[in-house]
């Protein structure tokens, strides 16, 4: 059932696809079905995947099974994990979720679950309710089932996870708007900035900051004296963050980063991953230029291969170039934001943390 995308990596299944497919086999057990080993599911886009049983379990009023998660290559935190659906029928009618061991409850708004909800995403949730629809109509509309998903080790490992700061305690999320997980995803990436610009809005915050790494963002949160909640782990996609503050705008946002992550957004660029954005060292030779620096100095930078090579060979000219990367990556953070209403500040540091560029 593997797939492989144009590099030859393995995409995996979410948790939500993992959790639908243990669902369908407990529930299919309980009404006298037995468990179906594979079970076959239908994911959101017509794929039907089918995924081996690793735990099943039978009782006089409920029913449950389990199946590892294959992530692909993904660096998933939840790769290898099981995923547990425990089903049981009830009186009321409908679908009831629970969040079982290592499965977190919702206790902040912003998220497109309710406070005091297990954190089961919505698309898992219809996955869910479909397969247990098709599957009592033989028992008739006034027929419940109550859905109970479980995450073995859940707990732990969502202290790996943006859960703490958005408000999600005990265990990690069912997630998933494909069934399909695709290696280092960037549209997974930037939908968790999404949610953590969401969340940080519903609880108040005005002053919100996303940086480049840990590095960056532990030189903005002690400077500013941020909360978790309002630190959005932005990676590479500067873009992803400032577009949607344009729609959905705070006060003000800080941006850190590295010189040579910010020298890529001062020159325009929204995704500063380095397979997907590279320096001008041309463009920085032309700016440094414009501070006076000499014209052997240029020739130095235009052939330089690093920034940290850059800013090397203009200390030694008494030349800083950490004030000029900084003004020119928050020009292009205000160019994308389009005049709506958010301050914008740029925090340059160097690979220890100092401050050595800031604009706003």
């Amino acid at each position: 059932m593997d797939e492989t995308n144009t590099k030859l990596l393995k995409r995996g299944w979410t948790t939500g696809a993992c959790a639908t497919a243990a669902t369908k086999a407990a529930l299919t057990a309980l009404l006298g079905g037995g468990f179906p080993d594979p079970v076959e599911i239908v994911l959101p886009k017509g794929q039907t995947p089918a995924f081996a049983l690793a735990l099943e379990g039978l009782d006089d009023n409920e029913a449950r099974a389990g199946i590892i998660k294959d992530a692909g290559d993904d660096p998933d935190v939840t790769h290898g994990c099981l995923v547990i659906s425990t089903v049981r029928l009830v009186d009321e009618p409908g679908v009831v979720f629970k969040a079982g061991e290592g499965v977190g409850t919702v206790t902040k708004a912003g998220l497109p679950i309710d406070v005091g909800e297990p954190a089961i995403n919505p698309v898992p949730r219809q996955m869910m309710v479909q397969v247990v629809e098709e599957l009592i109509q033989q028992c008739g509309p006034s027929i419940g089932v109550e859905v109970e998903i479980s995450i073995q080790d859940g707990a732990r490992l969502a202290e790996k996870t943006w859960n703490p700061r958005l408000g999600i305690v005990g265990g990690l999320s069912v997630l998933g708007t494909t069934g399909i997980v695709n290696p280092f995803s960037c549209s997974a990436w930037i939908a968790s900035i999404h949610r953590g610009i969401d969340v940080a809005r519903a609880e108040g915050l005005q002053h919100l900051a996303g940086a480049t790494g840990s590095t960056s963002e532990k030189a903005v949160q002690d400077l500013y004296g941020l909360p978790d909640q309002a630190m959005i782990d932005m990676g590479d996609f500067v873009g992803g963050l400032l577009k949607y503050l344009r729609q959905n705008p705070v006060e003000r946002v800080t941006i850190g980063g590295g010189l040579a992550k910010l020298t890529k957004l001062a020159q325009g660029a929204l995704d500063l991953h380095s397979g997907r954005s590279q320096v001008d060292f041309d463009w920085l030779a032309s700016e440094i230029a414009g501070l006076g620096g000499p014209d052997e100095l240029c020739k130095k930078v235009a052939g330089a291969n690093t920034v940290l090579e850059v800013a090397s060979l203009t200390a030694k000219e008494n030349l800083d170039i950490g004030p000029l990367i900084a003004d020119k990556a928050r020009i292009t953070a205000q160019e994308i934001l389009r005049g709506a209403p958010v301050r914008v500040d740029i925090i340059a540091v160097d690979r220890k943390g100092k401050v050595v560029g800031r604009s706003g």
